[in-house]
């Protein structure tokens, strides 16, 4: 009788142990949340860019770029971006020691030379130099026309 009592206490506490597991099918569905900004999906690859001077940042998953006429390209390593509210932010550091920081805010943004419409309004602040303009999805900016709403 006390060895079926302790099969019976085993068995119980292995019930309860199994019980508060995280299961496998609730870890993926938290990590597979999007970051969205504007319906922007954050976790894609974006183009960030201006005019007067031209000037780019290519952010993708394995890293950030920034290029720009008569420029050294710079790369920096992709930390993902801060989120609050209606802004994101990316703080990471060029190869070549620069501080860069990229702040993306919400807020519909023309580019001053087409007539675009981005979803996204951007600060580029690398080294001691502040640059604004517009950003939008990589993929949307290649498929969209020199006018309208870039979605």
């Amino acid at each position: 009788m006390r060895l079926a009592s302790l099969i019976a206490a085993a068995t119980a506490l292995a019930a309860l142990t199994a019980c508060s597991q995280p299961t496998a099918e609730k870890a993926p569905a938290a990590a597979a949340e999007a970051r969205t900004l504007a319906a922007v999906d954050l976790d894609q690859p974006l183009r960030v860019l201006g005019t007067e001077p031209f000037w780019a940042v290519e952010i993708t998953p394995a890293g950030l770029t920034y290029s720009g006429i008569d420029r050294p390209e710079q790369k920096a390593a992709n930390p993902g971006p801060a989120l609050q509210g209606t802004v994101a932010v990316w703080t990471t550091e060029t190869e070549a020691k620069a501080p860069l920081v990229v702040t993306l805010t919400a807020t519909d943004c023309s580019d001053g030379m087409s007539d675009r419409t981005y979803p996204l309004t951007a600060k580029v602040e690398i080294g001691g130099e502040s640059l604004t303009g517009c950003a939008a999805a990589s993929a949307a900016i290649e498929k969209a026309g020199e006018s309208g709403r870039v979605e």
